[in-house]
């Protein structure tokens, strides 16, 4: 019998019934109530171990930031630091350059702090596979799929990047758009049997679409890699419109690296979405204010960072991994136009 046999039962998150077990105030009557009935029900007693490694460890988790210009991860952040603060625990942040090894700094951490767990967000699968196996610690990585990995205390919540980058190429090829140029944040070559990264699979979906659609797609070309940031969209799409003078649309990996190609096509005198379209993936409240709104793949930052913590809490509660895909919702903005046939 565990904490999440309680939150099954009662409807309620795994966080919001471990602040009712120890007495949080910021837990409704209602709630608290129906919970202690479940506990009762159940007749759950608490895991001692877990509720005292506030006593045999660190008092707070850790969270491991890839990428110092992502702003869905600034987003996530935010909402990881008010649920765990719920929790009653601290976190301590640290971000990395996105080039950086996640994993080494991931285990410093946990030999000179002794964290309740860490939170990864964003990461290379490269380096959990060579060096994960040096953390015990309850981990999760939120964004990247760690499935294939197969750590037993590594667990994972991200959305169908497959799909999701499917579905943003599948929007500007519906519109006409036989010509597409893709800003991506990794080389597309590589080692299925190191496991597949976020861009990986995006290009993935890409490839499928263009395959269901009967549109000849040709990476050596089309593709221009990336570092997730606006100057780094800002370079590609200039490489872009050197390169492919046929093309009429672009799909950015992510919404900063779009924002960075707007301005570059800006800059080359030409027009959102008249002479260029473009979408991008992520859905940041910043893109509702570009000129044109720029339309993406949005990605649920408050459902990621709440799962992320009731995963993380689940398993230092239970040992269990949890590997889930969570929504994401298709944002028509006003940077794809429709060509006429």
């Amino acid at each position: 019998m565990t904490i999440k046999d309680v939150a099954q039962r009662s409807g309620y998150a795994i966080g919001t019934v471990s602040r009712a077990l120890n007495g949080h105030p910021d837990v409704s009557e209602e709630a608290r109530a129906r919970i202690m009935t479940v506990v009762d029900e159940l007749g759950f007693k608490p895991n001692s171990n877990a509720r005292h490694l506030k006593q045999r460890e660190g008092n707070e988790f850790g969270i491991i930031v890839k990428g110092t210009h992502n702003i869905l991860f600034a987003s996530i952040v935010e909402e990881l630091q008010s649920h765990i603060k719920d929790l009653g625990r601290s976190v301590t942040i640290h971000y990395l350059d996105e080039d950086d090894d996640e994993v080494e700094q991931a285990i410093q951490i946990y030999r000179e702090h002794k964290p309740l767990g860490i939170m990864f967000l964003g990461g290379n699968l490269n380096n959990f596979s060579r060096n994960f196996k040096n953390i015990t610690c309850p981990c999760v990585l939120v964004t990247n799929r760690a499935d294939t990995l197969g750590f037993p205390n590594l667990s994972s919540v991200s959305t169908d990047d497959v799909v999701g980058a499917a579905r943003a190429m599948g929007v500007l090829l519906d519109a006409g758009h036989s010509r597409v140029g893709i800003i991506g944040g990794e080389n597309y070559k590589i080692d299925p049997r190191l496991g597949y990264n976020t861009s990986h699979l995006r290009f993935i979906g890409i490839q499928q679409a263009c395959l269901q659609h009967g549109v000849k797609f040709e990476p050596d070309y089309q593709l221009v890699v990336s570092r997730y940031s606006m100057e780094g969209g800002y370079e590609a799409a200039g490489v872009l419109l050197d390169r492919c003078p046929d093309m009429t649309a672009i799909l950015a990996m992510s919404d900063v690296m779009a924002i960075g190609a707007m301005r570059a096509i800006l800059d080359r005198g030409l027009r959102v979405p008249d002479d260029i379209s473009i979408i991008g993936y992520d859905g940041i409240e910043q893109a509702n204010f570009c000129i044109p709104r720029l339309s993406t793949i949005k990605q649920n930052a408050e459902l990621l960072a709440r799962r992320g913590v009731d995963i993380l809490l689940n398993q230092t509660e239970n040992g269990q991994t949890v590997h889930e895909i969570v929504p994401f919702q298709i944002v028509n903005g006003e940077s794809v136009r429709i060509i006429e046939k």
